[in-house]
């Protein structure tokens, strides 16, 4: 079977259900009476191998199968959570993530049966106070051929009309000798590919026999237009029971039917088996919609919406499609600055109505961007439920008990950031549990309570998103960080003595530099901190460092809401226009070259009490200057952190809203050019970087 086409939404569930997992397992090993809980993950772990099960991974279907068989006896109550328990099961979570892994990389699951874990699973289940064996399994890997009993047959196959071809079909059937069977097969409510299943049950058929007919036909079953059951008429040399466990061996199958068909006016013996298992699983009527209308829209443009309510308010959207979304928002912003450009230029006899229609362009074009960012717009708590888990591996792992306490979860950012900043909160999270706390001897000593804590907090400011860890540990040791920056080369010990508690901070973010006298495999390489940099940087955002000797340290990432569309000031330097993130921009200022002092050979400007550097972008950018240096000059004050800087530049031209435009990997050498934008004349205007020039 062809899966590929149903292998994206198998990831993109299959991860929310292993987070799923995550949290609920965290929750039970904190309340293990808890039978909400319990019943979540019951749920969690039947439709994950069930979803495994139709694509084909029968190693993630049999670990989860395992994973199931023990909840179901902890639900009811033949199983006492413990410790061992959660030990083993957070294992195969991360087996089932190294799956997941595989398939992404490769659409293969891998050769590990991880045997040890299905060895510890049943090994758990055999320590039960009752354990009857032949109760353990609740569905057979292997299906067994059931027994027929005698009972009435839902004879929904009666009322299927032969087309010409079937009612071919049905008579070379019967003149060959072979048995006619009618069919209903009832899927699972909870099923999240209905088709696949469908899929699945006509090749199992097929190795026994042949489909003559069906209700709904193969056609609308394929395009998966039918509810949870669909019925068959079959032609087979094999027995009703047989061909019934073939069905059956289909995961996610509540029922099978089966029964000889009534052949003009014949007397039959009908045949029905029951289901040896009845899902007890249900899915919020929410979720399976969109999850529904998720699969099916990857199938078939064309289908039709069903005859259920459609309750759902929230539909997956592939991210590329919102991409070519939001590039058609960016061309008609270009379009709009066209229009400006040239109204400017001229038309002034029917600039009344010209101007009208900018108006209405400017006002649709900034509604339908608002509303483009708003669809691209995720909460970071899909990136930061994972960190619970993290901190309760590393607690065990460093032998120091810690809490994380996390706010602002709902937070939202631009999907492409939050794809982004995984890592960079991993590596300080990391950082904070092993360097941060101190051990619980040494906390107690100070008078700090025992179980060290780490803080992660997001919220909004203006046009960022600031997200925050912090930490109730030992705080950096500025002494420290300078003795092994002078240990290492990276200063010299005459820079080392110089530097400012905040640039002797900054070292930390050095390549390759760590404080770590040992290296383990939770840090010491020196690559977390400047991974974190580097990262952020990259999304255009910055990271400011704050701490105290004894009580802590505190991480601020600052990041903006969106990276694709921008307020900028326009300016000149020489005869090339620039453009400058408002966002960074704290005020323009008229300065006379008398002004200007110098510091440390470097240039400066006292602006009302506070001493600010200059950069002459003229020289930066290596543009000949077009203003007679004793005039006075035009300097837009920038800020980074706490740090502020002035550029200087020829002219203004004023506010815009501009597309960023990425360089691509052609011109990656020039840190302080973010990108180019395309203005309303069709000149190319580079981006700068105000954080990197300071």
């Amino acid at each position: 079977m062809d899966v590929s086409q149903y292998l994206d939404i198998f990831l993109d569930e299959s991860k929310e259900h292993l987070q799923n997992l995550n949290t609920q397992v965290l929750a039970l090993e904190q309340d293990s009476e808890n039978m909400d809980t319990i019943n979540e993950i019951f749920r969690a772990a039947h439709t994950f191998k069930g979803m495994a099960g139709t694509m084909g991974y029968k190693r993630m279907q049999n670990l989860t199968h395992d994973m199931e068989n023990v909840f179901s006896e902890v639900r009811n109550g033949n199983l006492k959570v413990n410790g061992a328990m959660i030990d083993v099961l957070f294992q195969c979570l991360d087996a089932l993530e190294e799956y997941i892994t595989n398939i992404q990389d490769s659409a293969d699951e891998g050769e590990n049966d991880n045997e040890p874990l299905i060895s510890a699973l049943n090994g758990l289940l055999d320590g039960k106070d009752e354990a009857p064996k032949q109760e353990k399994v609740v569905e057979s890997k292997e299906a067994p051929t059931p027994e027929v009993k005698e009972e009435p047959a839902d004879g929904k196959w009666n009322s299927i009309n032969f087309n010409n071809d079937e009612q071919k079909a049905l008579d070379n059937a019967i003149s060959s000798g072979k048995n006619i069977y009618g069919l209903t097969v009832v899927v699972q409510d909870s099923c999240l590919l209905k088709a696949a299943r469908a899929f699945l049950v006509f090749k199992a058929i097929e190795e026994l026999g042949e489909i003559i007919a069906a209700t709904p036909s193969v056609q609308d079953i394929e395009d998966e237009k039918f509810e949870f059951d669909f019925s068959l008429i079959v032609g087979s040399e094999a027995d009703a029971g047989k061909v019934q466990a073939a069905v059956k061996s289909v995961s996610e199958i509540a029922d099978c039917i089966i029964a000889p068909f009534q052949v003009a006016g014949e007397t039959v013996e009908e045949a029905v088996v029951e289901t040896t298992e009845v899902a007890n699983v249900t899915t919020e009527p929410v979720k399976k919609a969109a999850k529904e209308e998720s699969s099916s829209a990857n199938k078939s443009q064309e289908k039709k919406s069903g005859s259920k309510p459609q309750v759902n308010r929230t539909v997956r959207v592939d991210i590329e499609k919102l991409d070519v979304l939001m590039n058609l928002v960016s061309e008609l912003i270009i379009a709009k600055n066209s229009l400006v450009s040239s109204a400017t230029a001229g038309n002034k006899e029917s600039g009344g109505t010209f101007n009208e229609q900018i108006e209405y362009l400017e006002s649709v074009t900034t509604n339908l961007h608002e509303s483009v960012m708003k669809v691209r717009m995720v909460p970071i708590e899909s990136v930061v439920n994972k960190f619970p888990r993290m901190i309760r591996d590393l607690a065990k792992k460093l032998d120091k008990p810690m809490e994380l306490y996390m706010s602002g979860e709902e937070t939202e950012l631009d999907r492409t950031v939050v794809d982004e900043i995984g890592d960079p909160l991993m590596h300080l999270l990391r950082n904070s549990a092993d360097h941060g706390l101190e051990t619980p001897d040494v906390r107690i000593s100070r008078g700090k309570p025992e179980v060290g804590s780490i803080y992660l907090d997001a919220y909004q400011d203006g046009n960022n998103v600031v997200i925050e860890v912090r930490d109730d540990g030992n705080g950096i040791d500025i002494e420290a960080v300078r003795n092994k920056a002078i240990e290492r080369g990276v200063v010299t010990e005459e820079q080392a003595m110089a530097l400012e508690e905040d640039e002797v901070i900054q070292l930390l973010f050095s390549a390759g530099f760590s404080t770590a006298k040992v290296v383990s495999d939770v840090s010491g390489r020196g690559v977390g901190l400047d991974v974190v940099k580097s990262k952020i940087e990259a999304l255009s955002g910055e990271v400011e460092v704050k701490t105290k000797l004894g009580e802590g340290t505190t991480f601020i990432i600052r990041l903006p809401l969106t990276l694709a569309i921008i307020q900028a000031l326009m300016v000149v330097v020489g005869d090339e226009k620039y453009a400058i993130s408002l966002g960074s921009i704290q005020t323009i200022e008229d300065i006379s070259p008398a002004d200007i002092k110098t510091v440390q050979s470097k240039e400066v400007i006292n602006l009302r009490g506070t001493v600010i550097p200059i950069i002459r972008l003229d020289e930066i950018l290596d543009c000949k200057s077009t203003r007679d240096p004793n005039e006075n000059m035009v300097a837009a004050i920038v800020k980074k952190g706490d740090k502020l800087a002035g550029l200087i530049v020829d002219e203004l031209i004023g506010q815009q809203e501009i597309v960023i435009k990425s360089m691509g990997k052609y011109i990656n050498k020039c840190k302080f050019i973010s990108g180019a934008t395309i203005l309303g004349d069709g000149e190319i205007a580079l981006i700068l970087d105000a954080n990197a020039l300071i």
